[in-house]
């Protein structure tokens, strides 16, 4: 792990592993606070690390310094529940021998029940012998390769504090003022950056900048346009936005966020035709299988049952739209939402329309 300032998170997160792992090698790269008291606490491997702006850098020294035969690595905020903790023990004690990696769920978006929004896998698990390095200075990602394999196991991230929106951005920043390129890798992230500081105009020419050089990983390919369609929704520019959307069909078969963001775009325009087509494609549709990708779970079922039932009901198809509802249902019992529908159509079979 690499850590600063973290003492509000890093005894939950270390609590949930400390009876599993063999070791634990803590880097703290300049807190102020008491994160280290905590980590001696949970082990005698706690060493600093001068920070540079590169979290690679950082990662990579917290790796040097470990001696068993896997590494895994956590964040702070992140923790192991208890299925999960189940589900590494069975993997430590199972693990063949000639396995390289292992690719783990990373869950980080819940709605108000707990059910995850959000997910993508990391590579999460490395054999220490491959010398796997990390690389980018910033969204830093862990080279690896050989025999990979996907694990069941989740991460689940608790963020309790937010981190300053502008660190990464001034760091790619930096990079730039001194003339240095950035990877594909660079630009994708650099344009994510960008739009999640408002910076709309720019995150364009950079995503756009990305999909040019061909070398993208197809996910980040995907994510660009559906980002790309946020920034021109926010530039005021709907013809783009819609284009980009489409534009993430070049790189896959349609995925039910794309077929989302189109069905919410002919909704904004009462086009309601329109957007039942799209919703009812995004119904539709499987996930791919081992997909690695950003995965907004809702889109996979829950939000287009929701939204057809909302556009059945505008053009008047009560039935219908109490159908889908239901649908929604099956998928989140007891949710707010699907109730409150199911309660106002209810009135509708009254008769007290």
């Amino acid at each position: 792990m690499i850590v600063k300032n973290e003492e509000n998170n890093l005894a939950n997160c270390l609590s949930s592993v400390c009876d599993i792992v063999d070791e634990i090698v803590i880097v703290d790269t300049g807190s102020t606070d008491r994160t280290k008291e905590i980590a001696l606490k949970f082990t005698d491997k706690v060493f600093d690390f001068e920070w540079v702006d590169d979290f690679s850098k950082a990662r990579n020294y917290s790796f040097d310094k470990a001696s068993m035969d896997y590494v895994m690595w956590l964040d702070a905020d992140d923790v192991l529940l208890p299925d999960d903790q189940l589900r590494l023990e069975r993997l430590k004690e199972n693990l063949n021998p000639l396995i390289d990696g292992a690719m783990m769920k990373y869950n980080t978006g819940f709605d108000a029940n707990g059910n995850v929004t959000f997910s993508y896998y990391r590579e999460r698990l490395a054999k220490r012998s491959m010398g796997f390095k990390w690389r980018e200075p910033v969204h830093e990602y862990l080279e690896v390769s050989g025999q990979i394999i996907q694990s069941d196991i989740c991460v689940t991230h608790t963020k309790t504090h937010s981190t300053p929106s502008d660190r990464n951005l001034a760091i790619y920043e930096r990079i730039l003022g001194e003339n240095r390129e950035l990877s594909p890798r660079g630009l994708y992230y650099y344009a994510r950056e960008l739009k999640d500081n408002g910076r709309y105009a720019d995150a364009i020419i950079y995503f756009n900048l990305f999909l040019a050089t061909e070398k993208g990983w197809v996910e980040d390919n995907i994510s660009a346009c559906l980002e790309l369609a946020i920034c021109h929704q926010a530039e005021n520019q709907p013809q783009q936005q819609q284009l980009s959307l489409l534009r993430s069909f070049l790189y896959d078969t349609p995925r039910a966020e794309a077929c989302c963001a189109l069905g919410y775009f002919y909704k904004a325009r009462t086009d309601f035709a329109r957007a039942i087509f799209w919703f009812e494609l995004a119904c539709g549709l499987h996930k791919p299988e081992g997909n690695w990708g950003f995965i907004k779970e809702d889109c996979w079922g829950y939000i287009p049952y929701m939204e057809l039932a909302v556009c059945h009901d505008r053009i008047g198809m009560w039935e219908k739209a109490d159908h889908y509802n239901e649908l929604a249902g099956t998928i989140k019992p007891g949710d707010a939402a699907v109730e409150h529908n199911r309660a106002y159509f209810d009135t509708l079979k009254k008769g007290g329309k």
